[in-house]
């Protein structure tokens, strides 16, 4: 050094023994690479796939799951119905033998000719729109049976100008068929044909959910097929061939979570308890329905479909029927919320390996709260959504909010979405707490010091440091 050089800062007082020389200063870089490592190494577990589990908690979680799977498996095989049982179709609502049709003529008709005179030969009077006053002419349609016995058949449907529904040449079309009916009356178009534009939308939402998942996505769609599966194979079918659905819902959804989530997410400590925190508040939504339905004196029997089901299968119970949609309709926002805050724990917990279940629980709960009101409140409004046309009918007849609220059509609504809701909100707590006992129980398991693990890795990266200084 000359004394025309600097004076060197002092050195903090955490490295006494550096004085300056050559060799101290190559230690002290070391060390700071080596604990460098140790930063980045922690890092890359909070981006790549969750931290394996001691033995004993393994060991813990397969003795709550592996019981509950081998009876979800057992239940599947002892209630699976094989097919929905045969029925005459009764001609009511959905219940009626459906062909495919093509609209293959249009033309305008007088209106007062129709009306007065009668439909045209092979029609039938407009079933659409009601009697709203004629703005213009009339169009006859001309439709082709395009499937069925009488292929190739035609016949004339008139379509009123102030009807909801209007055709064009060539449009697809759904027909009821009435075999018993006269001849000139066994076809009627009752919808049109949406094949296309929902296969459209359905690949467009795969192609999204594949672009933007990868991997991830794959799986979550499998899963999606898998669960709709189940829905259409198991639990409506067993519940027609009179099995109790709520048994039938319980079983079934539980079957869906364990294929949906371990599928999605991988067999792994952090899903388990995801899986646990789902059973709970199902458990919860289940208990609370249950009560509340029965307090409400609600009977499940509040539309024509409902009516029409149970006419035709008179041994299903409506009451079990509703309850088990509230169970279905809560579990997939339920799923979402569980491994939500489950995820939370563990990437806090990788962020501060300190952190007591204590200081865990309470920065998790934090992260669930704003969860819960954004979630509370989507259910809410896809419930009002989904019952607009109802709401605007009661305000039509300017019924009090008292008179709409606790009618049961309402009123059934009501306690649909806030048992729920209820779920969604007791399931927040419920799983944070498990993810915070679990992750912290398991870590203090697999650490044999407090600073056993920092120290292994900074040695490791200090001797990757001397490799590569040779």
């Amino acid at each position: 050094m000359t004394p025309s050089d600097p004076i060197p800062p002092p050195r903090p007082p955490s490295t006494p023994h550096d004085s300056g020389h050559g060799p101290a200063r190559g230690h002290r870089r070391r060390n700071d690479s080596g604990h460098g490592h140790a930063q980045g190494h922690g890092h890359s577990h909070s981006h790549g796939p969750a931290t394996p589990v001691s033995d004993r908690l393994r060991k813990v979680i397969a003795a709550v799951l592996i019981p509950f799977a081998t009876a979800v498996v057992t239940s599947l095989i002892v209630l699976w119905p094989g097919g929905a049982p045969p029925h005459q179709h009764t001609g009511l609502g959905l219940d009626q033998h459906t062909e495919s049709g093509r609209v293959v003529k249009l033309e305008e008709v007088d209106c007062a000719k129709t009306a007065g005179g009668g439909a045209p030969s092979g029609g039938q009077p407009p079933r659409q729109g009601g009697p709203a006053p004629a703005e213009g002419p009339c169009r006859s349609a001309v439709v082709e049976v395009a499937s069925g016995p009488d292929k190739g058949r035609t016949f004339t449907e008139v379509v009123n100008p102030g009807a909801p529904r209007q055709y064009s040449v060539g449009q697809k079309v759904v027909l009821a068929f009435a075999p018993k009916a006269p001849e000139n009356l066994r076809y009627s178009v009752t919808d049109v044909d949406r094949d296309l534009p929902i296969a459209l939308l359905a690949g467009l939402f795969a192609l999204a959910v594949v672009a933007i998942g990868r991997m991830r996505g794959v799986f979550a769609l499998v899963a999606l097929i898998i669960s709709f599966g189940v829905l259409t194979l198991f639990i409506l079918p067993a519940v027609l061939q009179g099995s109790d659905p709520l048994l039938v819902a319980v079983v079934g959804g539980s079957a869906i979570m364990l294929i949906a989530l371990y599928m999605c997410h991988g067999l792994t400590a952090r899903t388990s308890v995801a899986v646990l925190g789902t059973l709970t508040s199902l458990l919860v939504i289940g208990l609370l329905g249950s009560q509340f339905i029965e307090w409400a004196h609600l009977t499940g029997n509040t539309d024509d479909q409902t009516g029409l089901v149970h006419g035709l299968y008179p041994q299903i119970e409506i009451k079990g029927l509703l309850l088990a949609g509230i169970i279905i309709g809560s579990l997939g926002v339920l799923d979402d919320v569980t491994v939500t805050q489950t995820s939370a724990v563990w990437e806090l917990k990788d962020a501060d390996p300190s952190a007591s279940w204590r200081k865990l629980y309470g920065a998790a709960m934090r992260i669930g709260r704003d969860h819960i009101a954004s979630v509370v409140n989507t259910l809410v409004m896809a419930y009002a959504g989904a019952s607009l046309p109802l709401l605007l009918l009661f305000s039509i007849a300017d019924s009090g909010v008292g008179a709409v609220a606790t009618s049961e059509i309402v009123a059934e609504e009501i306690v649909r979405t806030l048992v729920g809701s209820i779920g969604l909100v007791l399931s927040v707590p419920v799983t944070t707490l498990l993810a915070a006992l679990v992750v912290s129980a398991d870590r203090h398991t697999v650490t044999t010091g407090p600073d056993a693990a920092a120290g292994g890795r900074a040695r490791s990266g200090g001797g990757r440091r001397r490799r590569a200084k040779r």
